[in-house]
């Protein structure tokens, strides 16, 4: 009788750790970069399920089952924006309808950029309206969104609210030193001269102050037109170009067929994914260290 009756007296207390965790929000998100911030954010508490998985490309994608259950199951969605991921608005509705859903690119603060035109980002070219989506590139709106995901999730757990603000203000400082970290990299590296696969850094090149001089693909990574070729061959003879940055997710034949013969570098890799690093909170500032390294190389003929 008494081990039954210290049985129900500790049964309550056994379960309360259960409770809490069964509390704590489902979490899905579209791209690795969003998930590494939202993982921050969560920090011990939990971590986000990824719908689209590394090394895919978010301009276009086919959910694979276990991806669609992620967001059936979602108490909360965070994505970048219809503009990145045009294909998942119809999945959002359907799937995840009772789920609180933040499109990151519209939350206070962030800084958005219009589509540059042109394959080499001339004024009078107009071959790709709207808003840039490729915002998680500034790590300034990564500020941003860290403040906006601890709220949406303060607000769906309200017992766990202080330690998604704590958090995200942590993560907060961290990229503040991230920033000073990368432009005292860069700061010999102004003058580097590069094309990108597809017009996907702006937002990195912007606040870093280290432009590109053209792109191969428009922003949603679709095949260039031979006009548009042509043009970045002639900016690559005009400026004795060397380096190209392209991506792991994308065949390399491409560029290799534009800068034959021009003698551009084509060796250079980067990505605005971070395709292949472990998914957790230290992807975003690793990937950012990343596009920075490629930049330096470039302008160090590396």
């Amino acid at each position: 009788m008494m081990n039954t009756l210290l049985r129900s007296l500790c049964l309550p207390w056994l379960l309360v750790p259960a409770l809490a965790a069964a509390e704590v929000p489902a979490v899905a998100v579209d791209i690795p970069p969003v998930h590494s911030l939202v993982d921050r954010v969560m920090g011990e508490l939990g971590s986000p399920d990824l719908v689209i998985q590394p090394g895919a490309s978010p301009h276009g994608y086919a959910m694979r089952p276990s991806e669609a259950e992620a967001l059936a199951h979602a108490d909360a969605v965070f994505w970048v924006s219809d503009a990145l991921t045009p294909w998942l608005a119809g999945a959002r509705e359907s799937l995840a309808d009772e789920a609180l859903q933040v499109a990151l690119m519209e939350t206070a603060g962030t800084r958005q950029l219009a589509y540059r035109h042109g394959a080499t980002f001339e004024a009078h070219a107009h071959d790709h309206e709207g808003v840039d989506p490729h915002g998680w590139l500034d790590p300034v709106n990564a500020q941003a969104w860290l403040e906006a995901i601890a709220k949406s999730l303060g607000d769906l757990d309200p017992a766990n609210a202080d330690a998604y603000r704590r958090n995200a203000s942590q993560g907060q400082a961290e990229l503040e030193t991230l920033i000073d970290e990368l432009n005292e990299r860069l700061a010999d590296a102004r003058d580097a001269r590069f094309i990108v696969f597809h017009d996907a850094y702006q937002y990195f090149e912007n606040r870093f102050d280290v432009p590109a001089v053209g792109a191969i693909s428009l922003g949603d990574a679709s095949d260039p037109s031979p006009a548009r070729i042509r043009a970045i061959q002639d900016r690559v003879a005009e400026f004795g170009v060397k380096c190209v940055f392209r991506e792991p997710q994308f065949s390399p034949a491409l560029v290799e067929s534009v800068f034959e013969g021009t003698g551009g570098e084509t060796s250079l890799v980067i990505d605005p994914l971070g395709v292949d690093l472990p998914l957790d909170a230290e992807l975003y500032p690793q990937l950012l260290r990343r596009l920075a390294d490629g930049v330096v190389r470039c302008a160090s003929g590396a």
